[in-house]
């Protein structure tokens, strides 16, 4: 979404990687890893982002870490203007959810409201395929440039789990979260 505005998918991942783990430090092969991008664009981006000094380097056991400088100008305005992004995010994920008319229930935890605590993403109540649930999994994946953990029960497992204070479930609905969708009292 914001690569138009950044020119480069793989800037605007760096950017969104290091802006919503502000107190983070990262290695360039960990990085490639989290964002899905090539080595060799990665380490372009990062010496750029560098030159820019919105990201400092340290070296520790022969090893590059790089992190956010918390001291750069513009920090506000960037973060600011991610968490917007964010925000944007969540039409297009519920524009995406109408071909599937089975989600009953659709929350944004985890990433989406950085909790770093949480097991995962997205959590989707309703009946929905296997194929289907994969392939709105990659659209909701297109939009953040992200990698997301997903958890699905069916409405009748959801209920099972409810009904019997299931710890995971309720540990996923006591959580901060974005609820997009919620149908299960109707």
């Amino acid at each position: 979404m914001l690569e138009q505005l950044f020119s480069s998918r793989t800037r605007e991942k760096l950017l969104n990687l290091f802006l919503f783990n502000q107190n983070k430090r990262f290695f360039v092969r960990e990085i490639t890893r989290i964002i899905g991008e090539r080595l060799n664009s990665v380490r372009r981006e990062l010496s750029n982002l560098e030159k820019f000094q919105l990201v400092i380097s340290e070296e520790e056991d022969r090893r590059k870490y790089y992190s956010l400088n918390m001291d750069f100008i513009l920090l506000p305005e960037m973060t600011s203007l991610f968490i917007k992004a964010r925000l944007l995010w969540e039409n297009k994920i519920l524009e995406s959810t109408k071909k599937y008319d089975g989600i009953r229930y659709l929350s944004l935890v985890g990433f989406f409201v950085d909790d770093d605590e949480a097991k995962t993403d997205i959590v989707i109540v309703g009946r929905i395929n296997k194929t289907n649930l994969a392939s709105f999994i990659r659209e909701i994946e297109k939009i953040t440039n992200q990698p997301l953990r997903y958890t699905h029960f069916t409405t009748k497992e959801y209920n099972y789990r409810n009904s019997m204070t299931d710890r995971f479930l309720y540990d996923l609905l006591e959580r901060k979260s974005i609820v997009l969708i919620n149908k299960l009292n109707k």
